[in-house]
């Protein structure tokens, strides 16, 4: 791998942290919105990661794989999946929204596992940045060794 896939494949990495954080975020944001319809209501979404394959032309070494570029290149969003667990239905007669039998569809997103997703994304993206600035670093002195 060359030294500038480095940033490539980290700003790849970044990009789909950051979808990661925006769709726990929307999670978050409607987990007690309520609707008149259970369809509706709100349900929790979770984007899907699939990893970018290096090129299959060239040389491959004895394991298959390349043995001038490493077997994937960073990550890509292919989409954002909406959940299908059931909704939350509450016993709530006396809410407006309630249907016929007193019940309230609330949206299916779990609230612990989402700030766990959160975290998890947060640091994610964290590291990543500290891998662009440690190439960033051997970049400037590899420079710094020509002078």
């Amino acid at each position: 791998m060359s030294l500038l896939s480095i940033f490539d494949t980290s700003g790849s990495a970044l990009s789909a942290q950051t979808v990661r954080l925006n769709t726990t975020a929307s999670n978050l944001a409607n987990a007690e919105s309520v609707s008149s319809n259970t369809s509706e209501t709100y349900r929790a979404r979770h984007p899907i990661f699939a990893a970018r394959l290096a090129s299959a032309l060239g040389d491959a070494g004895p394991n298959g794989v390349d043995t001038d570029q490493e077997a994937t290149q960073g990550v890509d969003v292919v989409g954002v999946m909406q959940s299908q667990a059931p909704l939350s239905m509450r016993y709530e007669p006396d809410h407006p929204l309630a249907d016929k039998n007193g019940y309230v569809a609330y949206p299916n997103v779990n609230v612990v596992q989402e700030m766990a997703d959160m975290i998890s994304a947060t640091r994610s993206f964290q590291l990543n940045v500290e891998v662009m600035n440690s190439a960033r670093t051997l970049a400037e002195r590899v420079l710094a060794m020509g002078q």
